[in-house]
């Protein structure tokens, strides 16, 4: 990729200029359907936005520095590694990304959820440790099935190359990888069932319990991007033609906005799992699913031979 696209990417599209509008749309969208579901009015779909604009104004409560300058940074890196990883989807066209750009992906939407962790511990709450321990937990055993459905799609189509696996998987292969990631989200994004980390009624806000101000607007912020790209991530994989051009841009981001309605409809209409249930479902359907896509992936590889 040159560095005027690479430029292009990070900060316009599918980078901050479209996908800081487009997480708390999204985030709106979540609080307004999760509300009609339940017969309710439901705030604006501005909502998000408003309170971030409203942490923004107010002054963080007064730490030691050294735990004021971690939690502060942590936040920082959050969202710019969410907006490196968007910076990488492959909707921009042909020639974009670089050989082994999945792998770059994969860690840079680690770091986040690693980032929350940290935060949580360097609270000193309870709360927040107790979240941060449920995050860390639910991370590792979602990351799994996540991570086997990747790798499942780049060894059918022999790359590490993000655009080449958009368009080159076989459907075989597509079909449960793009399940098993779809199983996963809720997870990855805290959503019912799996909002064991930020449990209001047990832990409060679990790992954010002690943020504050610009630190918490900081985090609104990252978890809008993170479900930008998440939801990025699966249109790229499900729909491969969205990867031919910019032409494609306004239907990419109907599809992206369209992945929240199945989220908000299994975070309202089911309860919030315990840590060991939400494990154990983990480990048997989205898993279940990843090792199908790599059983798929062998035979589509090796199966002629």
């Amino acid at each position: 990729m040159s560095p005027g696209r690479s430029l292009l990417a990070l900060l316009c599209f599918p980078g901050l200029l479209y996908a800081v509008p487009m997480g708390f749309l999204m985030l709106g969208l979540e609080r307004k359907l999760r509300a009609r579901l339940q017969r309710r009015l439901g705030p604006p779909l501005a909502q998000p936005f408003l309170d971030v604009v409203k942490l923004l104004a107010k002054q963080p409560v007064a730490r030691a520095a050294g735990d004021a300058a971690l939690l502060g940074a942590l936040p920082v890196v959050a969202v710019g590694t969410i907006t490196g990883a968007l910076a990488l989807l492959p909707v921009g066209g042909r020639g974009t990304g670089f050989a082994g750009d999945l792998v770059l992906l994969v860690a840079l939407l680690e770091v986040p959820p690693l980032c929350l962790v940290l935060a949580g511990y360097a609270s000193r709450s309870i709360y927040g440790e107790v979240g941060a321990t449920r995050e860390a937990l639910l991370g590792i055993v979602s990351s799994v099935p996540f991570l086997g459905a990747v790798l499942a799609m780049a060894a059918a189509c022999g790359s590490l190359h993000l655009a080449a696996i958009a368009t080159a998987t076989p459907w075989a292969v597509r079909l449960p990888a793009v399940l098993a990631i779809l199983l996963c989200l809720p997870a990855r994004l805290r959503m019912n069932p799996f909002s064991v980390s930020n449990a209001e009624q047990e832990i409060l806000a679990g790992p954010l319990t002690e943020q504050d101000g610009r630190r918490l607007a900081l985090w609104e912020l990252a978890h809008a991007l993170e479900l930008v790209a998440l939801a990025g991530l699966v249109v790229t994989l499900a729909l491969p033609a969205l990867t031919g051009g910019a032409l494609h841009a306004l239907v990419f981001a109907l599809a992206s906005g369209a992945v929240i309605v199945p989220l908000t409809a299994l975070a309202s209409a089911t309860g919030r799992l315990r840590l060991d249930q939400a494990a154990r479902w983990l480990w048997r359907w989205p898993t279940l699913m990843a090792s199908a896509a790599l059983a798929m992936a062998f035979v589509e590889r090796h199966g002629g031979r």
